[in-house]
């Protein structure tokens, strides 16, 4: 919030974690008036793109998390962002949310002269044992087809337990089904990191 509607430079919000390379640049319920008071500021939309360029160079990967939901905040991401990393649900609406953000990744495309591309479609919550999820998977392969990562991170109380104790997966159970799936993820990342990345084509 600070950095986005006060302008204090994002070097001044980063805190260490205890994970060697890993910084954070943490925020709170404050972020979410952001949406409103930025309405009419001047850049509205690339104020995060901004605030970034002065740090990029120090580190391989910047990650931007994002709510579940195409506001303002979640626009000035796409407008910073080199690639999109794309969770779904396994579950009956996903198919239609993911067409509506590819809608928005082409007007961000256009709108922005943004080559904005797809880093890949995540399947997260997945429950091999319901024919929906199955269902939900083979759709999206057929329609995304390598677009979608081999990875697929399953349901998991140990999941669910982790932010409770304030502590990632890694950390909270590093054998749990979750932490093994979310390592085989950076690893498959990483290696698509190798190749070239091609922007993917919005779903109509």
């Amino acid at each position: 919030y600070d950095v986005l509607v006060g302008g204090t430079p994002l070097a001044n919000v980063i805190i260490q974690t205890e994970f060697d390379g890993l910084d954070l640049a943490p925020a709170d319920r404050n972020l979410i008036g952001a949406n409103i008071e930025l309405v009419d500021a001047p850049d509205r939309e690339s104020r995060l793109r901004a605030a970034l360029e002065p740090i990029r160079a120090k580190y391989g990967f910047t990650l931007i998390d994002c709510p579940p939901a195409l506001d303002l905040l979640t626009l000035n991401a796409l407008v910073a962002a080199d690639s999109v990393l794309i969770p779904i649900q396994c579950e009956f609406f996903a198919l239609e949310g993911v067409s509506q953000l590819m809608d928005t990744i082409d007007r961000i495309r256009d709108g922005f002269q943004h080559s904005l591309a797809i880093e890949g479609f995540l399947l997260t919550m997945y429950d091999d044992r319901t024919n929906l999820a199955r269902q939900v998977a083979q759709d999206l392969r057929q329609f995304f087809m390598d677009e979608v990562f081999d990875t697929v991170i399953p349901r998991s109380i140990r999941l669910a337990e982790a932010p409770s104790h304030g502590k990632p997966i890694i950390l909270y159970d590093v054998r749990s089904r979750g932490a093994e799936s979310y390592i085989k993820l950076a690893k498959e990342i990483l290696a698509n990191e190798q190749g070239p990345r091609k922007p993917t084509q919005g779903a109509r």
